[in-house]
């Protein structure tokens, strides 16, 4: 009969401890789990913010282009003769303000 009692009470203590393991396995994996779904929830904001400053960038670089090409143009090199150099056409005049 001790051998009986000692056996179940072994199978009682095995079980109680395969229990809080797979317990404490079950709170490691949702503390891992809610860390994961944190750290997504970052990573998306920044794939936003990203996506965000890259349309900015390309617009920038489609102004940049548009202005290259301004460049040259013919309109272009009289608007800086005219205004940095202060050049004019032979029949052109200029009226100044005082």
């Amino acid at each position: 009969m001790s051998h009986r009692y000692s056996s179940r009470r072994a199978n009682q203590t095995g079980k109680m401890c395969v229990t809080l393991i797979v317990l404490a396995l079950i709170g490691v994996m949702s503390v891992q789990i809610v860390n994961l779904y944190q750290k997504d929830q970052q990573l998306i904001a920044q794939e936003k913010l990203l996506q965000k400053q890259m349309e900015t960038e390309l617009s920038r670089q489609q102004e940049i282009e548009e202005y290259e090409a301004y460049t040259k143009t013919q309109e272009y090199v009289e608007e800086i003769a005219k205004s940095k150099l202060g050049l004019v056409y032979k029949d052109e005049i200029i009226f100044k303000e005082k």
